[in-house]
């Protein structure tokens, strides 16, 4: 059995590197390149042994890592002209390395082609391409998996007998040749691939770490990317993170290089792909789609391939789940259709499997909310350019505050997808719980209280010390939930003026220091800018406020007929009130386009543990009205459904009376969202609708689905549909009215407690 050094190098000093190693290495072992070998000619019992030299950058700031210097002065030290590199190589012996791949012999790559290539294609070619990887996975383990690129994609996926035979299956159901379709699929591959280079991916994050370092602090959940990195081991991680900001993505990989993890193919929307941010963050591993592609089916086998590739190689991947920036400060609903291609990959390949990491990235203050509340309001969104970019960079030179990267409890996507049953709507289960791993691990900010606190009270300027007494029930709760809360400090004294500060600078709050004590109010026309910021940790008190909601109705006996009876000796997984299980599920139903809920058993069994802090008695107690207040009025300020469903309830009720109003007469979409928007304006200037952040055409937007969910838009008979609107009018104004009943309950809170401390 004879060896041969397969020389993967591009100089002559290269080439003499390897010759010197060999020596030393694998002594009277020839050492060749790939154009003077004849692989098919070749003994297959002839092992082949892949190396190459690899050229470090010099140690700056204790990283060797390239820097814009280099760029500027068009040098790449990771690739060094052959003229320089033996200078390089004299004056700086730890900058250059040679590395070994895994040897194999030619009858085991011979049997690795026949099983993955098509029919026709090079073994010689094959054979370079293997050993080509080979060589990058040892110079890998020199450099740091943080640098893991794919290599050589659009060769290794063309030349594949699976995507020979897809683009052949496809070509007979177009009437093409499958020649015809496996070229287009690859020209349209080759306009999202992502080209990754170390020089750029180095230049990338100098370039516009700028974006973010100035601006924010950035916080990781540490414990979990340990956890994490010993699971990237095993599998290829797929990163799902909540959509709050456009730097979102470099947050997130700045996290994962400083603790060495390979970098993120990110899936990007096509309109940020412009010169020059486009090309540059093309070749650092961004992948721009087309927003929209259901349509061309080419394009569909295309990006198909590629996401196989990623899987089966075990590259990690990131996208936007939610599809585009959340322009309320909640999640979004959840996009399908990457997440249905990955688990075709999944699926379609024997034991492959993918992690799924839910990730949550919130910011103490956030420049673009403005511009995102105007979109919301109906403004025209601006078009991301050069101009917009350079705008865009000189407005992040403010700091402002934390930026907080944590991670739900990732999972199998396999094993989600088994547990999630058959049909699309497993695809739902597992994108809903991807969603509520992410509420669950988002921590609530100060901004985000105060922004609750004040949206929540009565709208007029507070003192800091009103605003503290509003805010300390707030952080109990949090405390007894064991919530991911902010540091109380900065919801108290000197820390709260900090707060109050910071949103002040943002022209989020006014503040007028006037008189004997500073006072702080919404800035005229920023409600929906403050709401941002609420909703951000709103879905942490839903369950509570729907509970609260239930309670009333118990007390009314207004539940829905067919409730189960009282059981004294209830489990709360079974029931929350016995008699109001049907009205927690109607609340539900009502805001199932709001927020993700899990399944029924976990919902309820959530409600009962939230009755326990409320009414610990509750399984013993009959359910009265006088019984009820007593429990809601001993909450010492704890009463969050105000604060958390208003906004919702005002919207909807925007959108049902538009419905109502319309009759028999035919609108699209989007004129009756422009009515409720000139609607809403005007219920709100007359005190009708209470909260002036429910003016917004995202929360009628979604309004509109659950009203055609429920029937109230279109159908085979009007009268049905009258009914339909109806019906969910009164059901909403049946909150908006208890709603009002609580504030009461909440005003004679606020009257005990002002009693005990002039008592005291």
């Amino acid at each position: 059995m004879g060896e041969i050094v397969l020389a993967d190098v591009r100089t002559g000093v290269e080439q003499e590197m390897v010759i010197e190693w060999a020596r030393r290495e694998h002594p009277g072992v020839d050492v060749r390149t790939l154009e003077t070998v004849d692989i098919a000619g070749l003994d297959p019992a002839t092992v082949l042994i892949p190396a190459r030299v690899v050229w470090l950058p010099p140690v700056r700031r204790g990283e060797r890592k390239v820097a814009l210097a280099d760029a500027i002065v068009l040098s790449n030290p990771r690739r060094p002209p052959e003229f320089r590199q033996q200078a390089i190589r004299k004056m700086g012996p730890d900058r250059v390395r040679v590395v070994q791949g895994v040897a194999a012999s030619v009858a085991e790559l011979g049997e690795r082609y026949e099983e993955q290539q098509a029919v026709g294609e090079s073994f010689a070619a094959f054979v370079g391409m293997r050993a080509s990887l080979s060589a990058e996975r040892a110079e890998l383990e020199l450099v740091g998996t943080r640098y893991k690129v794919p290599r050589l994609v659009a060769e290794q996926i063309s030349s594949s007998a699976r995507f020979q035979t897809a683009a052949a299956e496809l070509a007979a159901t177009l009437g093409r040749t499958a020649t015809s379709v496996a070229q287009e699929a690859t020209d349209k591959m080759g306009t999202f691939v992502a080209t990754q280079s170390r020089l750029v991916q180095d230049l990338f994050t100098s370039a516009f770490s700028g974006l973010y370092e100035r601006a924010w602090s950035v916080s990781a959940d540490l414990d979990t990317l340990g956890r994490l990195r010993a699971l990237n081991k095993e599998s290829s991680l797929v990163f799902l993170p909540s959509h709050r900001s456009y730097v979102d993505s470099l947050i997130l990989a700045s996290v994962l290089h400083q603790h060495d993890f390979p970098p993120n193919l990110v899936l990007g929307g096509e309109n940020l792909a412009f010169w020059p941010m486009g090309p540059i963050a093309r070749r650092a591993g961004t992948i721009f789609i087309r927003r929209k592609f259901g349509s061309d089916p080419v394009y569909k086998l295309a990006m198909r391939s590629y996401l196989s590739f990623i899987v089966e190689k075990r590259f990690n991947l990131e996208w936007y789940i939610e599809g585009g920036r959340s322009r309320t400060g909640k999640l979004r609903p959840p996009m399908l259709g990457l997440l249905a291609y990955v688990a075709d990959a999944v699926e379609a390949l024997d034991d492959a499997d993918v992690m799924v990491v839910p990730t949550s990235i919130v910011y103490d203050q956030l420049p673009e909310i403005a511009a995102m509340a105007r979109e919301s309001a109906g403004g025209t969104k601006t078009p991301e350019d050069l101009k917009w970019l350079l705008k865009y960079a000189r407005g992040q030179r403010t700091y402002r505050g934390e930026a907080r990267v944590r991670f739900g409890e990732p999972f199998s996507l396999r094993q989600a997808l088994a547990d999630a049953g058959s049909g699309r709507v497993r695809l739902e289960k597992v994108a809903f719980k991807v969603m509520d791993e992410i509420n669950a691990a988002t921590p609530i900010s100060a901004t985000s209280l105060a922004g609750f606190a004040l949206l929540g009270a009565e709208d007029r300027a507070y003192t800091a010390r009103e605003i503290e007494v509003i805010l300390e029930p707030l952080l109990d709760y949090i405390a007894a939930r064991s919530l991911p809360g902010p540091d109380p400090s900065l919801c108290r004294g000197l820390g709260l003026l900090t707060t109050l500060g910071e949103l002040t600078d943002a022209d989020v709050l006014q503040t007028f220091d006037g008189g004997p004590e500073q006072v702080w109010s919404i800035a005229p026309g920023n409600h929906s800018v403050a709401a941002y910021y609420r909703n951000g940790a709103l879905h942490h008190f839903v369950d509570r406020a729907i509970v609260e909601l239930g309670m009333l109705a118990v007390s009314d006996g207004d539940v829905v007929e067919g409730g189960p009876a009282p059981d004294a000796q209830a489990d709360p997984s079974e029931g929350l009130l016995a008699p109001a299980q049907q009205e927690a599920l109607r609340i539900r139903d009502l805001l199932k386009f709001e927020f993700f809920f899990p399944a029924k058993k976990e919902f309820l069994h959530r409600l009962g543990a939230e009755t326990d802090l409320i009414a610990p008695g509750w399984r013993t107690s009959a359910p009265t009205q006088e019984w009820v207040h007593d429990a809601l009025l001993a909450g010492a300020g704890q009463l969050f459904a105000r604060r958390t469903l208003q906004t919702f309830f005002d919207a909807q009720f925007v959108v049902a009376r538009r419905l109502v109003a319309l009759g028999a007469q035919e609108r699209d979409k989007e004129s009756i969202l422009a009515d409720c928007l000139g609607l809403g304006q005007q219920l709100s200037l007359q005190g009708e609708v209470q909260s002036k952040d429910s003016v917004s055409r995202e929360l009628y937007d979604a309004a509109y689905q659950l009203a055609d969910n429920r029937g109230a838009v279109s159908g085979t008979s009007f009268d049905e549909v009258a009914t339909a609107r109806r019906v969910w009018l009164t059901e909403v104004e049946t909150m908006r009215a208890r709603l009002v009943r609580l504030a009461a309950i909440e005003a004679e809170q606020a009257a005990l407690t002002l009693e005990k401390e002039s008592q005291q």
